[in-house]
C-alpha cells in the first residue's frame, strides 16, 4: 500500500505539471481561435452524432489532464481495492450450517482431531475460528471460548483490510473535483481582469472546463460508494455468521464434554 501511495503522489505531481503546461497552451490557442472564429461560423459543418464513449472521452480531455487525471487515479485505485475485497469476501463466505453439522458429526465419531481435520479442509474465517476453538478444547470450554473470541477479532480485521482506503477515495474524488472548479473559476476571473471587460465568450470555456472536474469527481464517488456499500454489507453478513457459529461451537463442545 505504501508503494501505491508513493506512485499516486508521483503521478499527481506529473499531472499538475502537465496541467500548467496545458493552461499555457490554451491561452496561446485562444488567439488563433478568435482569429478564425468568423471563418468557422460561415462554413460551420453540420453537427455529427457522437457515441457515449467518445463523448465521455471528449469531456475528459476538455476537463484538462491535471485534476481529471488525479480523479481517474482515485477511480482506478478504488476499483482495484474494491474488486480485491469482493473476491476475498466471496471466497470467505462459507455454508456455516453444513460446516457446523460436519464438525458435530466428526466430533462424535472421531473426536477433536477428526473435527479439526474438517475445519482444516474448509476455507473461510468461520472454519478458522472453529479450528482455534477445537485446538483449545482440551484445556476446557472456557479456554476454547476465549480462543474463539480472540481469533474472531483477528478474522474481522482481515475482512475489513483496506476498506478504509475506498472510503478515502470516495471523499477525495469530489473534493478534487471541487478544487479543480474553484481553480478554474479563479483563472476565468483572471482573464476578465486582464481583458478589462466582461465578455461571456471570454470565460464560458474556462467555466465549462472547471465544472467538468466536479462532474467527474461526483461520478467517481458514486461508483465507489456502490462498491463500498456492497463490501460493508458482505462483511456484516460474514461477521454475523461468525458470531452465530461461534456460539453453536461452544454449545457443541459443552455437549461433547458431558
Amino acid at each position: 500500500m505504501k508503494k501505491i501511495l508513493s506512485l499516486t503522489f508521483i503521478f499527481s505531481f506529473l499531472l499538475f505539471t502537465v496541467q500548467n503546461n496545458y493552461a499555457v497552451s490554451q491561452d496561446q490557442e485562444m488567439e488563433v481561435v478568435e482569429a478564425t472564429e468568423i471563418q468557422e461560423a460561415e462554413v460551420a459543418p453540420e453537427p455529427q452524432s457522437v457515441g457515449f464513449t467518445q463523448e465521455l472521452k471528449n469531456r475528459f480531455i476538455e476537463g484538462g489532464p491535471g485534476f481529471m487525471g488525479i480523479v481517474l487515479a482515485c477511480l482506478i485505485l478504488g476499483l482495484a481495492i474494491a474488486i480485491e475485497r469482493i473476491i476475498y469476501l466471496n471466497f470467505a463466505t462459507t455454508n456455516t450450517d453444513k460446516l457446523t453439522a460436519d464438525v458435530e458429526s466428526a466430533l462424535k465419531s472421531g473426536g477433536v482431531d477428526s473435527a479439526k481435520e474438517v475445519c482444516r479442509n474448509t476455507p473461510g474465517p468461520v472454519a478458522s475460528i472453529f479450528y482455534q476453538g477445537l485446538d483449545r478444547a482440551g484445556e476446557g470450554v472456557e479456554s476454547a471460548e476465549k480462543a474463539v473470541v480472540a481469533y474472531g477479532g483477528v478474522q474481522m480485521g482481515q475482512l475489513e483490510k483496506n476498506v478504509s482506503w475506498i472510503s478515502l477515495f470516495i471523499a477525495l474524488a469530489p473534493m478534487l473535483g471541487f478544487m479543480g472548479t474553484v481553480i478554474g473559476m479563479i483563472q476565468a476571473f483572471d482573464k476578465i481582469q486582464a481583458a478589462g471587460d466582461m465578455q461571456p465568450s471570454l470565460v464560458a470555456g474556462g467555466i465549462k472546463v472547471a465544472l467538468l472536474t466536479t462532474v467527474f469527481g461526483l461520478i467517481v464517488a458514486i461508483i465507489l460508494q456502490i462498491f463500498y456499500n456492497y463490501i460493508v454489507s458482505k462483511i456484516d453478513s460474514i461477521v454475523n455468521d461468525m458470531e452465530d457459529s461461534s456460539i453453536t461451537l461452544i454449545d457443541i463442545l459443552v455437549s461433547h464434554k458431558k
